[in-house]
């Protein structure tokens, strides 16, 4: 079922010990099945990814995507204790960086929430730990 939702997304980051919390309201089409849920919502400056749109896949409450496209062009993986090396595009240029994935939760079907909690290196050093918290507003079992 496609839906239009507000959604928060809600972002945690730590790097040198200290901590930076986000908060960002926003509309989004959300698509769930029984295999898949999927995110789609356009970047606003607020983002600083203005004139790009974000697609995040939940592939099996195990994996996750999550694709940007337009003016900014990136697409990272995220998957329960793995590392992988993604591409990572900003206005000011791309470059690859390692995700490596200690939690990720989807229960959007239940209750409307997804939780990711990775850390990001580049060059083998790393940059931080992120947490991102997305939540359908006014949520209603079954979207």
């Amino acid at each position: 079922m496609k839906k239009n939702h507000i959604i928060s997304l809600l972002s945690v980051q730590t790097e040198d010990g200290e901590r930076t919390e986000s908060e960002l309201f926003t509309d989004a089409l959300v698509e769930c099945t029984e295999d898949s849920s999927i995110i789609v919502y356009e970047d606003t400056e607020t983002t600083g990814f203005e004139g790009s749109v974000t697609t995040i896949k939940i592939t099996g409450g195990k994996e996750a995507t999550i694709s940007r496209t337009g003016t900014s062009n990136s697409f990272l993986t995220f998957e329960t204790g793995k590392k992988h090396y993604c591409q990572y595009g900003t206005p000011f240029g791309t470059f690859q960086m390692g995700v490596y994935t200690h939690a990720l939760e989807d229960t959007l079907m239940t209750n409307g929430r997804l939780y990711m909690k990775y850390t990001i290196d580049v060059n083998a050093s790393m940059l931080s730990d992120n947490e991102i918290t997305i939540t359908i507003k006014n949520f209603r079992k079954g979207l």
